[in-house]
């Protein structure tokens, strides 16, 4: 292929063969692309020609692609994608950044989810991509700005600013509360735990109560643990920070005054990773809100 080829790519005849070669059938790619069965042969046939290869193999019924075929078709079709993901940043006149954030679901209902409208009102041009997990996350593998997880922010390779540390708190039904006069009633219920395996033992010492073992379900999520109390009149020791609708709408009840710090939240982000203009904004939107809570 020569220098000069490459300022002359046929981009008609390179989306004909990518949609021909995802359907192997000129009649379906030219269905997709609005064009005529023989528009699409035509310019599949430009390209072989322009390459000096065949693309294909014509059958009696249908398509199948060479070697070549094979190869060209995955870089298209990501290129392609690409391109398209672009072009929709660009809508109404506007450039939309994307930012994308894995967050702990417990805190993405019980904190950020309230107020990504405020955010969106600020900043109507970035986009955000909000995934969940169980606070393990890999930022590299799964290709994301941003991480928000629960912890002490030892996480190795990131960045780790801390948003805010939080209080852990009983909480049940109140037809759970009604039996509770002091911790030493615990003894007759179920208790949830996380797969933290000591936080019953932590809030036993502030409770001032000799601790005994837990042996409820482990939950990797406190947002589940409190849909499971709720249902199964049982206890759950969680952020309470984070339940404050279900403590106001009386789904919930906190028994006891009396919390533990066993860690906070945190914004995590690569080393290694560049600091664009959305995660600027970002950040720096996040901390300010922390700051008010």
């Amino acid at each position: 292929m020569s220098g000069n080829y490459r300022h002359r790519l046929p981009l008609n005849a390179l989306r004909a063969f990518e949609a021909s070669a995802r359907h192997l059938s000129f009649t379906r790619a030219g269905l997709e692309l609005n064009v005529t069965q023989a528009a699409v042969s035509q310019q599949v046939r430009l390209l072989e020609e322009q390459l000096g290869l065949e693309l294909f193999i014509r059958l009696s019924r249908g398509l199948a692609l060479t070697d070549e075929g094979l190869a060209l078709l995955p870089v298209l079709s990501r290129s392609f994608d690409q391109i398209e993901s672009l072009l929709l940043q660009f809508e109404d006149g506007h450039y939309h950044e994307v930012l994308s954030i894995s967050v702990v679901g417990t805190f993405a209902v019980g904190w950020l989810l309230p107020r990504l409208s405020k955010f969106s009102d600020l900043y109507p041009y970035i986009d955000l991509r909000i995934m969940t997990h169980n606070n393990v996350v890999n930022l590299a593998a799964e290709g994301v700005d941003f991480a928000i997880r629960f912890g002490e922010g030892l996480w190795p390779l990131v960045e780790n600013t801390p948003l805010f540390s939080t209080s852990h708190t009983v909480l049940c039904t109140e037809k759970v509360a009604a039996n509770l006069i002091s911790p030493v009633d615990l003894k007759d219920h179920n208790l949830l735990r996380s797969y933290r395996k000591d936080e019953w033992e932590k809030w036993f010492f502030a409770a001032q109560v000799e601790p005994w073992r837990v042996k409820g379900p482990v939950f990797d999520s406190s947002r589940l643990m409190v849909e499971a109390a709720i249902l199964t009149d049982s206890v759950a020791l969680v952020p309470s920070c984070m339940f404050e609708h279900e403590i106001s709408a009386g789904a919930l009840v906190q028994p006891f005054d009396i919390g533990v710090t066993l860690g906070g939240y945190w914004l995590s982000r690569l080393k290694s990773k560049p600091m664009t203009s959305a995660m600027m904004i970002f950040q720096q939107w996040i901390l300010e809100e922390a700051q008010l809570s």
